[in-house]
């Protein structure tokens, strides 16, 4: 086994580079280390990030992976380890500084659905549902009321 030697500035440049190690029985299965992460992700230090967007960044890949192993038939939808809420079809995550992540999709029955967690308590568990059927498009309220909090 070869040693190298760093100097302290790559030693410091190391410890700001995200890191990301998954290790499975098939190595076919196993996700993408830093160096093949996107430069979305990389091109700002993780110590200049909010603990909001640091973790909305590493959900989305964690999605994107997840839907790289769906067929079809199915869906990302995630689930709130330790939660009642149930399961949420994703069709949207955002997050709002310094330290929210939010959820929107909607429910196994079709109901609109919107989890917004404090980055301290995220806990999902990605799952695979069947595809949902198309319906039409329901009344929306929120530009409304984004549009009352410009008249208050």
């Amino acid at each position: 086994m070869k040693e190298t030697i760093a100097t302290t500035a790559e030693a410091h440049e190391d410890d700001a580079m995200p890191r990301k190690v998954d290790v499975h029985c098939d190595p076919c299965d196993e996700s993408p280390g830093a160096e093949d992460l996107p430069a979305a992700v990389t091109r700002k230090p993780v110590e200049d990030k909010s603990p909001a967007e640091w973790a909305y960044e590493r959900l989305i890949l964690y999605i994107q992976g997840f839907e790289e192993q769906l067929d079809n038939e199915h869906e990302v939808a995630v689930g709130f380890a330790g939660s009642d809420a149930g399961v949420l079809r994703i069709e949207g995550l955002g997050f709002f500084d310094p330290d929210i992540v939010t959820f929107y999709g909607e429910d196994p029955a079709g109901a609109r659905t919107q989890l917004i967690q404090n980055v301290s308590q995220l806990s999902v568990i990605l799952r695979a549902l069947p595809k949902a059927v198309q319906r039409e498009a329901p009344r929306r309220i929120g530009f409304r009321l984004a549009e009352a909090l410009d008249r208050v």
